[in-house]
């Protein structure tokens, strides 16, 4: 049987299935996006790093952009594994730096792979897009796991600021490489403090907007209101005169 999970036939090689085909996937295209550049990396290189054949890839994922969303998929769940059983203390900035903390050491083998990704989706705009629907899927997740909500409009507004904040801690982390990461670690304090202010900033604008939004609420309920009593007068004033006229004729 083919397909994801465990697989016992042979591949075209000769050799032995891997038991997790999709993890195969996954772990084979990140080690060759780490030997070069991720646009140079075709499908069938991805299934012979993984030993599988390219219909048993296409049994499990459509293209490389499906793999790297199963690859930010899996770094989701170990991040999430990782916080169960974790007490939230402290403030929501340092619940979520030490979420984000962990993001980082969990991509940490995959950073040169990283890399070679990030530059692929400067120079492709749609591959751009798709990343950061995927990195905002992420984010949504890392900010449950620090107890921070990111519902409404305000919700939203967290999860973009922080792809675009998280996009730029990667940089730097592509930039500076050392066993610590104090840079990249550096940098995601400056970012989620400069991000803490511009939610703050934005939850003021709304609890002074929502006069005005009850207000323009209430207005348009009554306009429409008031604009089906008109449909319906105007509707029986139209029959009279049809029937009228109707009568008239006769």
């Amino acid at each position: 049987m083919t397909g994801s999970g465990s697989i016992n036939s042979s591949t075209q090689g000769g050799g032995a299935k891997p038991a997790n085909v999709r993890d195969a996937i996954i772990e084979a295209m990140m080690r060759l996006a780490s030997r070069r550049e991720f646009a140079d990396v075709t499908l069938s290189d991805i299934a012979r790093e993984a030993g599988i054949s390219l219909a048993d890839f296409r049994d499990n994922f459509p293209s490389k952009g499906a793999v790297l969303s199963a690859f930010s998929r899996k770094i989701d769940r170990k991040v999430l594994d990782g916080m169960q059983g974790e007490a939230d203390t402290g403030s929501a900035r340092e619940r979520l730096y030490n979420v984000l903390r962990r993001r980082l050491v969990a991509l940490e083998p995959y950073r040169d792979a990283l890399a070679s990704i990030a530059r692929w989706t400067a120079s492709d705009a749609m591959a751009a897009a798709a990343l950061n629907r995927e990195i905002v899927n992420s984010m949504r997740f890392m900010l449950e796991a620090a107890d921070i909500d990111c519902e409404g409009a305000v919700g939203t507004l967290k999860l973009q600021g922080l792809a675009f904040s998280w996009m730029r801690v990667l940089d730097t982390w592509f930039e500076h490489s050392d066993r610590h990461m104090s840079h990249a670690l550096a940098a995601l304090e400056r970012e989620l403090e400069r991000g803490e202010k511009w939610v703050d900033r934005a939850e003021d604008v709304m609890r002074l907007a929502e006069p005005l939004r009850s207000l323009a609420n209430q207005f348009f309920t009554g306009f429409r209101r008031h604009g089906r009593r008109r449909h319906h007068t105007h509707g029986g004033d139209f029959d009279d005169d049809y029937e009228s006229h109707s009568h008239a004729s006769m």
